[in-house]
């Protein structure tokens, strides 16, 4: 049976935000995919979608192609999942003409549980990092896996929440290890004294446990996804952030808690369809983007006014633009693995310009690194590389000064010089924000 399964995932080569929402859309309408599987990140993803009436969302943990009805969504034990914003999601999907959102949702009993006293930690150590912060969503789940990897026995997972009274134990026990930590931390300003309160309030933990209660009737064993896969047909594996983000390639400590390749696709699909093949579609946007501190060396005020949909929130500012970045395309297309396909989003932009600038190499302010940049300005990437490696690229990439060479604006040329500086076929391109705005390119020759 597994012969008959098409089974695709979708990664970005950037620092996330480059259409794979949009191009998870498409994807289940062309192939009419009946099962969307978040297979890393969180709640932290942003995927834009507008359906083919109009109607938007920014899909957080639901799959991007929930507007379809035939589509199911399941959150493997690699997502971080966070309950009550699983919820509000979905009575937003539904203010928005989603039939019963949560009844298409299922979440793997091993997926690690946000809870209010991670995302409050984590936001109250992003304040006290000042100038230095990493660029955190505040979320929770760099706060939830570093809980866990150092306290296993405290590790909350989906699977519990069958069990109130256990429940509430083990929040009792999270939230007082966690109170002894960040009260070493200052509470001077509105932001840090508001966080703390979560951990003074006596109802929280009741208050959550309730809220949590209706979904464990979502909750189910790894083994439920071979039954969704079993009949066929096609899935789709929906990737969060980006490679350039990823907790092993990225540049340190600007990065995610999380495996941003198609690593923990192949895991689960391998486990719930053995034999069946995984195709991998990269999607890359025409101009570098970035939410969230870190280095970002094409970064212009000039390519801001041509992008107004993403807007700023309190922990990670607005969002930043630049130049496309071949330096970094380079990078990311060398350790994404094998791609079946690449995805060139928001080529319209170009259009609005005669000239559409590229970084083709980077120069450097103070000594060059030859481990990290060789001689023709480009990254060295290393599949598995040590963490004190990319620290030291991410300091060497705040001191990159672009190499710029301007393309044609118009979407034919651009295409052909982003081809020509990453040495690879783009494969299809998006024009706009729907599915029929993606387009598919014939080959040359």
């Amino acid at each position: 049976m597994t012969a008959l399964l098409a089974a695709l995932a979708v990664i970005d080569l950037g620092f996330g935000d480059g259409g794979k929402g949009l191009v998870v859309d498409f994807l289940a309408r062309e192939m009419g995919a009946g099962v969307v599987v978040r297979f890393n990140g969180g709640a932290q993803a942003g995927h834009n979608v507008v359906a083919p009436d109009g109607r938007h969302h920014t899909f957080a943990q639901l799959g991007a192609a929930s507007f379809l009805p035939r589509v199911r969504t399941f959150l493997s034990r690699h997502v971080l999942v966070h309950p009550t914003a699983l919820a509000h999601e979905a009575r937003v999907l539904a203010s928005r003409g989603v039939a019963d959102p949560l009844a298409r949702v299922r979440v793997s009993e091993r997926a690690r549980v946000i809870t209010p006293f991670h995302q409050a930690a984590n936001r109250m150590r992003e304040v006290a990092r000042g100038h230095a912060r990493h660029g955190s969503c505040g979320v929770g789940v760099g706060e939830t896996v570093d809980h866990a990897a150092r306290h296993p026995d405290e590790a909350i997972v989906a699977g519990d929440w069958r069990a109130p009274r256990q429940l509430v134990r083990a929040l009792r026990r999270i939230r007082e290890r966690l109170r002894a930590e960040l009260a070493l931390l200052p509470r001077d300003t509105p932001r840090s004294a508001r966080e703390w309160v979560v951990f003074e309030r006596p109802d929280v933990i009741d208050q959550w446990v309730s809220q949590v209660a209706p979904l464990a009737d979502l909750v189910v064993p790894d083994a439920a996804l071979a039954g969704w896969l079993r009949g066929g047909g096609a899935v789709l594996f929906e990737g969060a952030q980006g490679i350039l983000l990823d907790e092993s390639i990225g540049f340190h400590p600007f990065c995610t808690w999380s495996d941003c390749t198609a690593r923990g696709a192949r895991e689960l699909l391998a486990e719930a369809a053995p034999g069946a093949e995984l195709r991998v579609w990269g999607v890359l946007r025409a101009h570098a983007v970035r939410h969230g501190a870190g280095p970002l060396p094409t970064e212009t005020a000039e390519v801001r006014p041509l992008c107004d949909h993403n807007g700023e929130n309190a922990w990670q500012g607005s969002v930043r633009y630049g130049w496309f970045d071949a330096v970094l395309a380079r990078y990311a297309l060398a350790l994404a693995g094998e791609l079946e396909a690449l995805v060139l989003t928001h080529v319209d932009l170009a259009a609005t310009r005669m000239a559409w600038p590229l970084c083709t190499a980077y120069g450097v302010s103070g000594a060059r690194d030859p481990e990290l940049l060789d001689d023709r300005g480009q990254l060295v990437a290393l599949p598995a590389p040590p963490l004190a490696r990319q620290e030291r690229m991410a300091e060497l990439l705040s001191r990159c000064v672009p190499g710029l060479a301007d393309a044609p604006g118009q979407e034919s040329g651009l295409v052909a010089a982003i081809e020509a500086l990453i040495e690879r076929r783009v494969d299809l391109v998006s024009r706009g924000p729907r599915a029929s705005d993606v387009a598919r390119r014939r080959a040359s020759g």
